[in-house]
């Protein structure tokens, strides 16, 4: 994805599923239906929380012209350990009104009892799930864009796809994620 329309945009970058990549990292809210709520994008060396900052001040604040980020959230935003820390917690609750839940670090005082982990780990698959449909069933990780504005334009339209998708499973009566036959590739 680094082609010399995204030089300076799209660099290198890391995570646990993929190993090194290049391109952008997305962030996206979920709520517990699976339902996509906002997203962003930055740089795939861009680390969680920095993304994490600019969605909640996107979302706190309508007038910065970021409609993807969402409205704020009416309840706490749960996420994995890269957006872990009392401090960024307080900040983004402070600046933001954004409230976050977050396992806590291994080398943290704090401890979850295993069931609140696992509950917390049933939480994460949502997200998992929806990464998954957006990257591989809506082949969003093999986008080839020339430029940032192809690229905003793909993504908006398969999260746009993914929304309508669930509707539409819904509307029919079927399991929310059943897309499979829904989308004849």
């Amino acid at each position: 994805m680094t082609r010399d329309g995204l030089a300076g945009q799209a660099d290198s970058g890391s995570c646990n599923r993929l190993g090194w990549y290049e391109g952008f990292h997305l962030l996206l809210a979920v709520n517990p239906t699976e339902v996509i709520t906002g997203f962003g994008f930055g740089s795939a060396s861009t680390h969680d929380q920095s993304l994490a900052e600019t969605l909640f001040a996107a979302r706190r604040d309508q007038s910065l012209g970021l409609t993807s980020a969402g409205e704020l959230a009416q309840a706490p935003y749960v996420a994995d350990k890269g957006f872990a820390g009392e401090k960024p917690h307080r900040r983004w609750r402070a600046q933001s009104r954004a409230e976050v839940r977050t396992v806590p670090h291994q080398t943290s005082r704090l401890r979850w009892p295993k069931a609140l982990r696992r509950w917390g780990a049933s939480l994460r698959q949502i997200i998992e799930t929806v990464n998954d449909k957006l990257l591989n069933t809506f082949r969003l990780a093999r986008e080839r864009p020339h430029d940032l504005t192809g690229f905003q334009a793909r993504l908006a339209a398969k999260v746009s796809l993914h929304n309508f998708c669930m509707w539409l499973n819904g509307y029919l009566q079927r399991p929310p994620l059943a897309f499979a036959d829904l989308i004849d590739w």
